[in-house]
């Protein structure tokens, strides 16, 4: 069962205005055989199966959870993304490291780098290795 087929189900047996509602109803509703429903709605209640007289009213609580969780897993973390200006202000490894990493001068060891300063360092030091490779070959 995945999201979108419990989504369908959910809407179909919410816009249903039958107090008591079963495969067979629903299936006319939907257009699907009783049995695929049965076989589908299985995952929210075994029993429903054997038994085609089961209120898939009873179903709503359990599709809505299943949903939410659904929800919750899908969330997607925002990507980071470094573009060519925030390379432009560091003309080298070692001046990212010298504006980022020393107080005065001298190394702080306590200084930590965000997602975004780990990028900036990490394309810094691709353009360096790609330069180096530029000049050997020449």
């Amino acid at each position: 069962m995945n999201k979108t087929t419990a989504k369908k189900y959910l809407s179909a047996i919410e816009g249903a205005k039958k107090k008591y509602l079963t495969c067979d109803n629903l299936s006319h509703r939907m257009g699907i055989y009783p049995e695929v429903i049965a076989e589908h709605l299985s995952f929210f209640e075994p029993m429903l199966a054997m038994d085609p007289s089961f209120d898939l009213n009873e179903l709503v609580p359990a599709i809505s959870n299943y949903i939410d969780q659904e929800e919750k897993k899908s969330v997607k973390k925002e990507v980071v993304k470094v573009y060519k200006n925030d390379l432009s202000g560091y003309k080298s490894v070692a001046d990212f490291l010298y504006r980022k990493m020393t107080i005065n001068g001298l190394v702080d060891r306590s200084a930590s780098l965000s997602e975004v300063d780990l990028k900036i360092l990490k394309k810094l030091v691709q353009s360096e290795l790609d330069a180096l490779k530029e000049n050997k070959k020449k």
